[in-house]
């Protein structure tokens, strides 16, 4: 019950038009409580021979209040539907917005294809029961309570007598009700599980051909989609069963009256107009409660959606400014982990133990180590992509946990391994960081990464629509157009995530010899899995499974540290340094 008010909290803004749609409502039932009054005292004309101008005037009023109703209907769905996808903008807006406030972390541990659920069918759901549904079940219960009053004024025996079904219809409906909701939630969550898959077959279409699986993708899509087919079908039941018995108690009504009723019309205690008024009242009374019947599954449905929005616009984020946080302070990006450790949810291990490090603004340090050392983490802390466990990030002298998330966000950049780009135009998403930077701008910035030739052959240059996630292009021009990205939103810290890993020798040598000229003046942190890499940095960090082993130079880490001669023999794929040559004679050849 409590999620069903919280869902009615999303009516507040349009209580304005919810109350006309009442009131529009209200009028055409009125409307439509009058006809069978109206056509009673026709039958009662015609009977009584009075075929003159009563019968026209009775006819009149017919066709009047027709049309009244008529008009009011169709206001009060105009009315209806604003409210409804009023309500969905509203919705989609506040769980988008919400998604967008929640950390990484959150993220990592959701499939997409149950994201997308939530704010496609969840959402339509509750937008259409709160836009429609809900008026519909005022209507019906209107309906009932004045064809009740009106029954009761004509014939209070026969109204008693037609009215003792619906206690029953009640019970069964709130039977039906606490069956139905948990059945109808996992459909929902069902309905979520098959999207999630529809969507990781679409993503990862390029390796399904490529291993041949499509037989077996296939195989695990039939089966999400029997799950869904027999929860459904269980949800379908409950509807066959309960609502046409909820239609078939008011017939029960029905027959009475049709006997006690006829006999009364036979016998002269009721004439054949009240009778056929009084029958057509009751006739009315059937197709709401049929309609409260399916009101009530689109009730459950919509509140077993709207739990499932709710888990998450109620998780509050991990990660957060401090009330009137602010920017970070004035520096060139001096960079300070002090005893900084880190664990990820579900990992038995820490990521990071007890790190100490500094980075001196402007200068460059390489972050390498073994896979898992926790390279990636380390440089994540600086945007609070993650927040450390304990210990304190500082940038610039302030810790980074006390700063304006998106103002910190704005002074660092970082061009990962798998660059991912936006389904826009090149010029869009090498201006993602500073969308009001001008053409010149983008322009410096793809020729100072060396992405202006290839962009210059696009069909459209600057203005060519990449597709989704960029698949459209290589891997090494994705990430020269995320390297242009970088270095248009021109951050004081640069983080490069072995940026250089999709691309051939030749260009890998083109971008560093443009990444020496943006690094300059600018503190970057690289991590690092190639010795031509690490040969751009000043300082070297060596991580082995969450702690930092050694920092300093290339050649200081040759003479001291095994770990790093390993790695450097044997870690790394485009040098192999049998002789231990120092790097700056690999840094030459740039």
């Amino acid at each position: 019950m409590s999620t069903f008010i919280r869902l009615l909290g999303f009516l507040k803004p349009y209580r304005r038009s919810v109350i006309w749609s009442l009131l529009l409502a209200l009028g055409a039932m009125a409307m439509t409580v009058a006809l069978p009054l109206l056509t009673g005292q026709a039958v009662n004309a015609i009977n009584n021979h009075d075929g003159g101008k009563s019968l026209k005037l009775l006819a009149l009023a017919v066709v009047a209040a027709g049309v009244i109703r008529l008009a009011l209907s169709v206001a009060r769905r105009v009315v209806a539907g604003k409210v409804s996808l009023g309500i969905e903008y509203d919705l989609r807006q506040r769980l988008y917005g919400h998604l967008q406030k929640l950390e990484l972390g959150f993220f990592e541990g959701q499939q997409t294809g149950q994201l997308m659920s939530r704010a496609t069918v969840d959402l339509q759901a509750v937008r259409f029961f709160l836009g429609y549904g809900l008026v519909f079940v005022v209507q019906s219960a209107l309906t009932i309570f004045l064809s009740a009053i009106a029954m009761g004024i004509l014939q209070p025996k026969l109204a008693a007598i037609s009215l003792l079904p619906v206690p029953i219809v009640v019970y069964v409906a709130r039977a039906y009700g606490r069956r139905s909701r948990p059945a109808l939630q996992e459909v929902q969550q069902r309905i979520a599980e098959l999207t999630a898959e529809a969507e990781e077959n679409i993503s990862g279409v390029r390796v399904v051909k490529a291993f041949a699986a499509e037989d077996r993708q296939l195989e695990r899509f039939r089966h999400a989609t029997s799950r869904v087919f027999s929860q459904a079908m269980f949800a379908t039941k409950l509807q066959a069963m309960f609502n046409p018995l909820i239609a078939f108690l008011p017939n029960m009504g029905l027959a009475a009256i049709l006997l006690i009723g006829g006999r009364d019309v036979i016998a002269g205690r009721l004439t054949i107009g009240a009778f056929v008024a009084f029958y057509a009242y009751l006739l009315m009374l059937i197709g709401p409660m049929r309609t409260l019947g399916i009101m009530l599954g689109m009730a459950q449905r919509a509140t077993a959606s709207g739990a499932r929005i709710f888990e998450i616009l109620d998780r509050e984020p991990a990660l957060t400014s401090p009330e009137g946080a602010p920017p970070p302070p004035p520096g060139g990006g001096r960079i300070e982990f002090e005893a900084v450790s880190l664990s990820y949810s579900g990992s038995n291990r820490p990521a990071l133990s007890e790190i100490n490090l500094t980075v001196d603004a402007g200068r460059t340090v390489a972050i390498v180590g073994p896979s898992g050392s926790g390279k990636s983490s380390l440089a994540s802390l600086v945007p609070r992509l993650y927040d450390p466990q304990s210990g304190t990030v500082r940038l610039d002298g302030a810790d980074v946990r006390s700063l304006d998330l998106p103002s910190l966000r704005q002074s660092v950049a970082i061009v990962g391994d798998d660059p991912f780009l936006f389904s826009a135009t090149v010029h869009d998403n090498i201006a993602y960081g500073q969308p009001n930077a001008s053409r010149e701008e983008v322009v410096r910035a793809a020729q100072q990464a060396q992405a202006a030739g290839f962009i210059d052959s696009l069909p459209d240059g600057y203005d060519t629509r990449i597709g989704e996630r960029g698949l459209t292009l290589s891997g090494g021009q994705r990430q020269r157009i995320a390297i242009a990205r970088a270095i248009v939103a021109d951050p004081r810290v640069l983080i490069l995530d072995d940026a250089t890993s999709s691309v051939d020798a030749t260009t890998e040598r083109e971008i560093k010899r443009a990444l020496q000229s943006v690094m300059e003046g600018r503190t970057t942190l690289i991590v690092a899995h190639r010795l031509s890499t690490i040969a751009l940095a000043d300082e070297i960090a060596v991580l082995d499974a969450g702690h930092l082993i050694d920092h300093g130079t290339h050649s200081e880490l040759l003479e001291r540290s095994d770990l790093y001669r390993r790695i450097v023999e044997k870690g790394l794929p485009d040098n192999v340094f049998l002789n231990r040559k120092p790097v700056e004679s690999e840094a030459a050849g740039l």
